[in-house]
């Protein structure tokens, strides 16, 4: 079992804590079947995926998933020169992503021994979504969206930058520990408003091996979700590969693995 990130040193009053749906992303990841998945996608034994994967989490929070990937590079993907980003709309979340990731990496030297081989983390951009991200850039994103539904979601005009909120308390009375906190969680309409606009990204977002997790909650239909993305046509390919175990009230959880199965198909071609 590969050890969980330490996260004791995030504030919890503007971050969001890891939680069911955090070891589950951890849980799928490191699920054989995934594993070997990713190991034969990314397999650098193969001239169309040799290159160096770049992995970006969106929504980072504390920084556990992105920690993870990156401490045990090689044992998820068979190979440790992976490159990994974050993203968060939160300074905040940025910060404490940064360090989580040193503490998961360290953590790991101290276990295993110097030797232990993890891959690079580049770093954490504060930015909404993946609008830094250039067109075909990501082969693999990982994706632990505001899921929960609410009547709206939160003012996108503030970025969770410390400068903004001197004018958003100062006029609108705002408090930005409880605004913080619902970026994190707030999903609008059906808790897939912001899911949504990911999901209208992707198609241009990942690479040809690009393959993206995305965590859904019941009331997000995912069901709805996955004939969406089986609409964009052949060249996609879309799954449940991970469930929670229990269902926490309408809280039910699960894990879709996103796929373009056109450099798949390319490649069993080329070896038969």
């Amino acid at each position: 079992m590969l050890p969980t990130p330490s996260t004791t040193h995030i504030d919890t009053n503007r971050i969001y804590d890891p939680a069911e749906d955090s070891y589950l992303l951890l849980d799928t990841l490191s699920a054989a079947s995934e594993v070997q998945y990713l190991t034969e996608r990314f397999n650098p034994k193969h001239i169309s995926t040799s290159s160096v994967p770049l992995v970006v989490e969106v929504g980072t929070g504390s920084g556990v998933v992105i920690a993870f990937i990156n401490a045990n590079a090689e044992t998820l993907f068979g190979r440790a020169d992976v490159l990994s980003l974050g993203i968060d709309i939160n300074e905040y979340a940025c910060h404490a992503t940064v360090e989580t990731v040193r503490r998961a990496c360290e953590d790991g030297r101290a276990q295993a021994g110097p030797e232990v081989r993890h891959g690079t983390f580049i770093g954490v951009i504060q930015s909404d979504l993946t609008s830094v991200m250039k067109p075909a850039a990501v082969d693999m994103l990982v994706f632990n969206p505001p899921y929960v539904p609410t009547p709206k979601l939160p003012e996108a005009a503030f970025l969770g930058h410390k400068d903004d909120f001197a004018s958003v308390a100062k006029h609108e009375k705002f408090d930005e520990d409880s605004y913080l906190l619902s970026l994190s969680y707030a999903g609008g309409e059906h808790g897939m408003e912001v899911t949504d606009r990911l999901l209208d990204q992707l198609p241009q977002l990942l690479s040809e091996r690009g393959v993206a997790y995305i965590l859904l909650c019941q009331q997000n239909k995912p069901d709805e979700v996955v004939n969406r993305i089986r609409a964009w046509g052949p060249d996609w390919a879309v799954m449940t590969v991970r469930r929670s175990g229990k269902a926490a009230g309408w809280e039910k959880l699960q894990v879709i693995r996103i796929w373009r199965a056109t450099e798949m198909k390319s490649s069993e071609q080329s070896e038969t």
